[in-house]
This record gives C-alpha cells, sequence and structure tokens, in this order.
C-alpha cells in the first residue's frame, strides 16, 4: 500500500478507472452476444437494433481507448457480414 499521497491518488484512480473499463467491456460483450443470438432467433427488426446498438458500442470503445481501432475493424466487418447473411437469406 502507498503512503505518498500522490500514489494514494494513483492507486485509488486506477481502481475507479478499471472498474469502469470493466463495464463498458462487459456491456460490449453483451451488445455482441445480444446481436449474435438476435441472428439466430430473432426477427429483422431486433436483428437491426442489435446491429446498430453494437456497431454504436464498437465505436465508443476505440474512442475511449478500450479497443484498438484495427481489432474493432475486424469485429464490425465480421458483424457486417453476419448481418449482411441474415439479410439475404431472409429477403
Amino acid at each position: 500500500m502507498a503512503n505518498i499521497k500522490s500514489a494514494l491518488k494513483r492507486a485509488r484512480l486506477a481502481t475507479e478507472r478499471n472498474l469502469k473499463n470493466s463495464a463498458a467491456k462487459s456491456a460490449l460483450k453483451t451488445a455482441m452476444k445480444r446481436f449474435e443470438d438476435a441472428v439466430v432467433n430473432a426477427g429483422a427488426d431486433t436483428v437491426a437494433n442489435a446491429y446498430k446498438t453494437l456497431i454504436k458500442k464498437l465505436d465508443r470503445a476505440v474512442g475511449k481507448g478500450l479497443l484498438h481501432k484495427n481489432a474493432a475493424a475486424r469485429r464490425k466487418s465480421k458483424f457486417t457480414k453476419q448481418y449482411n447473411e441474415f439479410h439475404n437469406k431472409v429477403s
């Protein structure tokens, strides 16, 4: 445990940031699971909403530094392929 005032503050801030980042990453993973479940089980409207939400969360994660931009681009590409395949199958 730190004794110096600035080190105590750094430790406190690191803990707060860790909690925030963990929550944001968890929300992102949940959005990915919801989209994949919607593609398998749900209708076109649900899939479209889940896709829109997922892309928004991926972009926000890049902006906040939770995810590298290339990792987000790779995931967006993967989910866009799934989305397009779903719509080609439904149409």
